[in-house]
């Protein structure tokens, strides 16, 4: 018999932890992780309008942090189960990326607007989502347990995206959209 994707058992609002616990699809739990698989599907465009390998290869590096994190989201806390870990060398190589990056880059004097090509703009999209799924799970934090280690990989990672959308303006002979106050 063939595996089906649906199973019925979420039609009266409720889905399943790893580890058997049900809760309503709207928990603070499931918004959490729910939130960071939308991160991994921008992820996967921004990666889908890059044609730099090693960027691509970097794109693809977080999008597995990022399953590894929304699996250990998506697990029941009282179970106590064994999930992929998050480690200190996945936030060094965000920070290492951001430095190289950052070193091609002219000084940030001004706040800058997403747009300028669509790539910049996916770029700021993920950041957006990003920032999301960072503040979803704090507020998962101030309820149950979860390893700071996600949180500070997600609080990395969108200033990550920020500094690629910059790089790839820069790559792309882009210019920034810089914001202009009215004052």
């Amino acid at each position: 018999m063939a595996f089906k994707i649906y199973t019925k058992t979420g039609d009266k609002g409720e889905t399943g932890l790893f580890g058997g616990a049900r809760l309503p699809k709207n928990h603070i739990r499931i918004e959490a992780y729910g939130t960071v698989d939308e991160l991994n599907s921008f992820i996967g465009l921004v990666r889908d309008h890059v044609s730099n390998d090693d960027i691509r290869q970097e794109l693809k590096t977080i999008q597995n942090r990022l399953f590894t994190i929304g699996a250990s989201l998506a697990s029941d806390p009282s179970k106590n189960m064994s999930t992929p870990d998050i480690l200190e060398s996945d936030i060094s190589l965000l920070e290492n990326a951001m430095d190289r990056m950052d070193e091609a880059l002219p000084p940030l004097k001004n706040f800058i607007l997403p747009g300028g090509h669509p790539t910049v703009s996916y770029c700021h999209v993920a950041r957006c989502v990003c920032r999301r799924a960072e503040r979803m799970t704090v507020a998962l934090h101030q309820l149950e347990e979860v390893d700071d280690i996600l949180i500070q990989y997600l609080n990395r990672l969108s200033d990550y995206l920020f500094i690629l959308g910059r790089y790839l303006a820069l790559t792309l002979e882009i210019e920034e959209v810089i914001w202009e106050s009215r004052k």
